[in-house]
């Protein structure tokens, strides 16, 4: 049996590839785990890979340890294709706590690349602090990497303490968030005036206002970007459902609309790392595929966009 996969949208071709018995191949190259894209955070000229993990929804599984052990395999797939960073937040619900139950059965070997980011979401007034300390308790890390202001949430006091923790070593990157399109305003104002490391807001091929001023003041500024909500919560590749890839897919090396979706998002020379949350191995083995292949230049970045937003 053959499939055009230029045709089939990523549910489609996975529910294909299932249904004869296959494991989707999705474009993985085997060398991917030992040579991922990388791309550089400006504040320390250390590389991480451009593709990381979210784990909004995903890894909020409680203490059912059967939905603990599938996001294991999904974390174990993360590392063995080359992941890195690793994105979560105390509003995450239980999300933190099985990261590190997770982290826990992984050799310590094979998860070298790990970069730990997670946020304070709290009022100020001493919280803060302790949920450095609880993320600490519940990743089972001495240390967590990147610490971020969760949504801006009273970042001046926030923003203070954890100058000062970066400064004792306590973390090693400080950043602001914010999601959905919002506060965009602010956050450039946090850009141009405060000594951050890393901003994290949404982008992708239909939210496209940060290449105005965000992006760019990032690059001006050598703040590293972190993508949130690439697929808008699969909307955007809900979107793609039954749409024909363009000709253009071969030639950056992308089988899905997914791939296409995240390999737009990290050719912006201006982002660092795109966190896609997934709770399936074969949705992993398809987003880490788009660190393979040749990026799309700038012309054909505006054609993609295009052709997403034809009907």
């Amino acid at each position: 049996m053959k499939y055009n996969q230029s045709h089939f949208s990523r549910r489609r071709f996975l529910a294909a590839t299932a249904a004869v018995g296959l494991t989707p191949w999705l474009g993985y190259n085997a060398g991917a785990a030992s040579s991922p894209l990388l791309r550089t955070i400006p504040s320390t000229g250390e590389t991480i890979p451009a593709i990381g993990m979210g784990t909004w929804i995903t890894f909020n599984v409680g203490k059912k340890e059967a939905l603990r052990y599938d996001r294991l395999e999904v974390l174990k797939t993360f590392f063995a294709l080359g992941g890195g960073m690793v994105d979560s937040s105390p509003m995450y619900g239980t999300a933190q706590d099985v990261m590190g139950w997770c982290l826990d059965r992984i050799e310590p070997q094979q998860r070298v690349g790990l970069m730990s980011a997670t946020k304070i979401w709290s009022p100020a007034g001493g919280s803060g602090a302790q949920q450095v300390g609880d993320a600490e308790r519940l990743w089972r890390l001495p240390r967590i990497d990147v610490m971020q202001i969760h949504n801006l949430v009273d970042w001046q006091d926030h923003l203070a303490m954890l100058l000062d923790m970066k400064a004792a070593g306590r973390v090693r990157y400080i950043g602001i968030t914010t999601s959905h399109g919002s506060r965009h305003q602010q956050i450039e104002q946090i850009m141009a005036s405060q000594p951050i490391d890393f901003v994290q807001f949404t982008y992708n091929m239909a939210d496209r206002s940060p290449e105005q001023r965000l992006l760019p003041l990032a690059a001006d500024r050598g703040i590293a970007v972190i993508v949130n909500r690439p697929f808008r919560r699969g909307g955007l590749i809900d979107a793609t459902d039954g749409k024909p890839l363009p000709g253009w897919a071969a030639d950056i090396g992308v089988t899905t609309w997914a791939q296409a979706l995240l390999k737009f998002i990290i050719s912006h020379p201006a982002v660092t790392c795109a966190i896609p949350a997934t709770s399936q191995v074969a949705h992993m083995k398809e987003n880490m595929a788009t660190m393979t292949g040749p990026l799309p230049d700038a012309t054909l970045r505006s054609r993609m966009a295009d052709d997403f937003a034809a009907p």
